[in-house]
């Protein structure tokens, strides 16, 4: 009778209970991650929103490479004089090295820093608002964009805040607004290669666009030895091998993009700048904190050791568990919107609409209702045509008004404007 009574009291649990407690669904970091990055090899390999570019690229370095490899080949297959077997491998060891080099550059991390899924917790209790504020009865107080100072080889540098990934960048660092993520020594995006060209894979850049370029000579001087060995004059040479004029036209353009690009990293490399910090600070205008002198700076690429990637994106992760929180992005979303930029230019993360006097206002307070507020009181603070500055009323003492917010304690910073 006992046992009977004790089961009838025994209470079972609902079905969503019993759903909640099994263990969550796992993927990879790679399927969840949110950046505009392509994945393959089950996020062994990394690389950029716009890849595909990479068949193009790979069109405009192979074409005339495996052109000029068969037109050697035929020419020592019918014993031409100007062909020799070293000519032939010197060109296809230089095309197979460029095409090493552009996987290595587009195929891997090039030092994206993992995201935060909440800011830093001394920046999270310091969210002051316009709305905020003046749900609070204080003056709004809009702030412009959260920088630090640190200092590098005893110069201050400035690390700004991204409201993307939730934290202050490193020095030199950078966020890409194509791929969407914050990379260790930035130094741009190439869309030849579609990746970012970071801390991580700089040096195969470098090889890539160096290779590129003795390859263009390498064919361009071959081309035109072909043409100038050749019987009779030059002219009656250009008009029976249209190959090799190709090639030499073809080559003589591309030396002038692959080859001023490399002499201008050469440059950059010898002043230890990258292509953002030249483009955004000018550092060839004023001292940099960066530069350690022309055989250090040199010796820092060639020499250093690369750094083993910040994100293992084959980690397992939770499958309902964004890599950002939700609650949290949509309240940094009406966050940002509050911020006003001081040069008032256009940036990813805070974007450009402006109200008046420069100042930005919240979407949030423009979905208010304040039919609840005295008809009195909108007539004392508000202009004789009646109209209503929600900035006003910031400054008068509460006890004039009879409408205050009802906001509930886990009510989504979206929905305040419906209230």
């Amino acid at each position: 009778m006992n046992n009977n009574t004790s089961n009838q009291n025994m209470v079972t649990p609902s079905p969503s209970i019993a759903a909640s407690a099994e263990p969550p669904k796992t993927k990879r970091l790679y399927q969840v991650w949110p950046g505009n990055n392509k994945f393959l090899c089950g996020g062994r390999l990394v690389f950029g929103h716009d890849a595909s570019s990479l068949f193009l690229t790979s069109f405009l370095i192979g074409g005339p490479a495996i052109t000029f490899c068969i037109k050697m080949l035929v020419a020592l297959k019918h014993g031409h004089p100007i062909a020799s077997q070293p000519i032939l491998i010197g060109a296809a060891v230089l095309t197979i090295l460029d095409f090493i080099f552009l996987f290595l550059t587009s195929g891997r991390d090039p030092g994206i820093i993992p995201r935060n899924s909440r800011p830093p917790e001394d920046e999270a209790f310091d969210l002051s608002t316009p709305y905020l504020d003046w749900m609070s009865n204080k003056t709004p107080n809009v702030k412009i964009p959260r920088i630090k100072d640190v200092k590098v080889n005893g110069m201050t540098v400035k690390v700004k805040f991204c409201d993307t990934c939730l934290l202050y960048r490193p020095p030199r660092a950078s966020h890409c607004s194509i791929c969407n993520n914050c990379v260790q020594k930035f130094d741009h995006h190439c869309p030849w290669v579609g990746q970012c060209i970071g801390l991580r894979n700089y040096p195969f850049f470098i090889l890539f666009i160096s290779s590129s370029t003795l390859l263009c000579l390498y064919v361009f001087s071959f081309s035109w030895v072909n043409l100038v060995r050749q019987k009779g004059s030059l002219w009656f040479a250009m008009s029976h091998d249209f190959i090799s004029v190709a090639l030499i036209v073809y080559c003589f353009i591309a030396i002038w993009f692959v080859g001023g690009l490399t002499v201008f990293h050469l440059y950059l490399i010898s002043t230890n700048q990258t292509t953002y910090e030249n483009f955004r600070y000018r550092y060839d205008r004023k001292e940099n904190p960066y530069r350690k002198g022309l055989v250090s700076n040199f010796k820092e690429l060639s020499c250093a050791r690369i750094p083993t990637s910040l994100v293992n994106f084959r980690e397992w992760v939770a499958e309902e568990d964004d890599y950002q929180d939700e609650s949290y992005r949509t309240y940094n979303s009406e966050f940002d919107k509050g911020f006003v930029n001081p040069k008032q230019k256009f940036d990813m993360e805070m974007g450009t609409m402006y109200g008046k006097d420069s100042m930005r206002v919240p979407n949030i307070l423009k979905d208010l209702d304040y039919s609840g507020i005295d008809d009195n009181l909108k007539k004392k603070v508000g202009a004789k045509d009646g109209t209503f500055d929600i900035f006003v009323l910031a400054d008068q003492d509460l006890k004039y008004s009879q409408w205050k917010p009802k906001i509930a304690p886990n009510a989504n910073i979206g929905e305040i404007g419906k209230l």
